[in-house]
């Protein structure tokens, strides 16, 4: 049977490609597509000992049988134009390569049933554990992360008396000063909409597969990869 292996950020670098095709006995686990993936691509490269695994957009474990037609893929740490995703009335996740304007967000969220909205920014800083930064880019493995986001507004609501959610994320280039992310939560009291939205921002980085690429004065490395995974500029 045929499987697809994707790969994401540092790890599709060092590979040199994001898609290996493997042929697989019936009975193969996702283990056996990473070997075979790992024997068919030409040069060196090995897989993160801190990685997540997905089949076909969900989580899954190395022992997790496949069929034909299944897609894997290798999820490296994550860091935190493609269309909107409805969550619920009111609510939106939006993953783009446009520029991001929060007013919008902040909008769609408000009701006369809610006291309060709050807004968070995500945006590109000009330094970083002591290297000057000169801009960052998004890389987001869809549609997959649009339906964690999601995900994650459901465990909000579960969590805490809040309204409505709305999310934007960037992809690509984002500039120093350029917003990379936009989240706006209403809730009836301040409290839970802050508690809500804290929560939002590091399950964020625990479970959506986006990543950051940073480059600085004299290199580049994705955040969150291994020591030494990133280029230096020679």
């Amino acid at each position: 049977m045929r499987v697809s292996v994707r790969l994401f950020a540092g790890l599709r670098e060092r590979a040199g490609t994001s898609n290996v095709e493997v042929e697989l006995l019936d009975g193969a686990t996702v283990s056996d597509a990473l070997n075979a993936a790992q024997s068919a691509v030409p040069g060196e490269w090995r897989l993160p000992t801190k990685v997540m695994l997905a089949v076909n957009g969900e989580y899954a474990e190395a022992g997790t049988l496949l069929k034909a037609g299944d897609e894997v893929a290798v999820i490296p740490p994550v860091s935190g134009g493609s269309p909107d995703l409805p969550v619920g009335d009111g609510e939106m996740v939006l993953i783009t390569s446009q520029p991001l304007d929060p007013a919008p967000l902040a909008s769609l969220v408000r009701t006369d049933r809610d006291g309060a909205v709050v807004t968070f920014l995500g945006m590109t800083r000009d330094h970083n554990d002591g290297r000057k930064v000169e801009y960052l880019e998004y890389e987001a493995y869809q549609p997959m992360a649009g339906r964690k986001i999601a995900e994650i507004i459901v465990e909000m609501k579960v969590k805490w008396e809040i309204g409505r959610v709305a999310v934007a994320h960037r992809t690509g280039r984002v500039g120093i000063g350029e917003t990379s992310m936009v989240l706006a939560v209403s809730a009836p009291h301040r409290r839970p909409a802050f508690e809500a939205a804290l929560y939002f921002v590091d399950r964020l980085k625990e479970v959506v597969p986006i990543w950051k690429k940073e480059y600085f004065e004299g290199g580049e490395m994705w955040v969150g990869d291994t020591p030494g995974a990133g280029s230096q500029a020679k």
